[in-house]
């Protein structure tokens, strides 16, 4: 394993904060073409950045894996090729067919961060924290104005997005706007105050999960996690097969649609997939069997298909109850 930066960390070395005001402090922005307008080649949807009702949220993983700085110097052009190469393309894509979406970038903390959370390591997570919490204060203000949003992430994407919604989501205002929220693939143990989804169109929740075979040698779900299955949409026990995966892809290879990949089944905080045959998912940065990389991506189409319902079901329900109002 990598060590950390030689440097101890130090606030005041690192570079400003973000102006979340000037579009290049954002990875995605709707009226901004980019490869998060993707969409799958053989399926009947469209991208409606831009006019949709409803935002997405988007905090990226990891891309910062450099030893040199322990937070991400924003002018950094490799990684920020590797987020929008990888993370806009494959992951904040899914919710093109429901939402505007809206991603930043930020001081994110370097990998080897998670290895040393009670020191230097726990500092630049939270220095990187500010920045999400800024984004999405800049993002209700300016951006948003007053629409439902869905919050998501991946990773240390959603490390902060665990703690955005303990802190300034659950328990206010905002918690009625809330769509749903995704934090995938990383250890979340529910505790942030929203409700986990037990079904597909249920709203004001999440989901959360973290694929690996039955003998990864790493596993980033702990028992007790949330596991949602991005299949069925249930927090039960069941194994639900490869044939009912609506569709993975791995854009990196391509843009169509690949067919019965992997099925899934949620067990002691981990979301247990069979191991992949396709040469398309092979990047596996956290050993054989830790299927991270493709938490989104084995299950894309299913998750693109559920944030539209769970919009659809959010804004029907907000529609009946107006109406409602206006016979009371």
């Amino acid at each position: 394993a990598m060590g950390g930066p030689d440097l101890p960390f130090d606030d005041s070395k690192t570079v400003d904060a973000p102006n979340y005001a000037d579009p290049s402090n954002w990875a995605a922005l709707p009226d901004r073409e980019g490869v998060e307008d993707m969409i799958p080649a053989d399926i009947d949807d469209t991208d409606i950045q831009g006019n949709a009702s409803v935002d997405v949220f988007f905090v990226h993983p990891t891309t910062y894996v450099s030893s040199e700085h322990w937070n991400q110097p924003l002018d950094s052009e490799t990684t920020n090729e590797r987020t929008d190469d990888w993370v806009m393309r494959d992951q904040a894509s899914i919710f093109n067919g429901c939402c505007n979406v809206y991603a930043p970038r930020y001081r994110q903390a370097t990998l080897f961060s998670f290895q040393d959370l009670e020191g230097d390591g726990g500092r630049a997570l939270d220095l990187a924290y500010q920045d999400i919490k800024s984004a999405f204060e800049y993002f209700l203000e300016a951006l948003n104005k007053d629409r439902p949003f869905i919050v998501a992430g991946h990773s240390q994407g959603s490390f902060h997005v665990d703690r955005l919604l303990r802190e300034e989501i659950a328990g206010t205002q905002l918690e009625n706007m809330l769509v749903a929220a995704y934090p995938v693939g990383f250890s979340i143990d529910g505790s942030n105050g929203i409700r986990i989804c037990e079904s597909a169109e249920q709203t004001n929740c999440q989901v959360s999960w973290n694929a690996n075979t039955v003998d990864a040698g790493i596993v980033l779900g702990q028992p007790g996690d949330i596991c949602v299955n991005p299949i069925s949409w249930t927090t039960g026990e069941q194994i639900v097969k490869a044939g009912e995966n609506k569709g993975s892809i791995s854009f990196a290879n391509g843009t169509v649609l690949d067919q019965s990949i992997v099925g899934a089944q949620c067990k002691n905080g981990t979301l247990l997939v069979e191991e992949t045959k396709s040469e398309r998912y092979s990047i596996m940065p956290f050993g054989p069997g830790n299927y991270h990389y493709y938490d989104y991506s084995f299950f894309h189409m299913d998750v693109r298909d559920n944030a539209i319902l769970r919009v659809k079901s959010f804004l029907q329900e907000r529609s009946e109850n107006t109406l409602m109002d206006t016979l009371l």
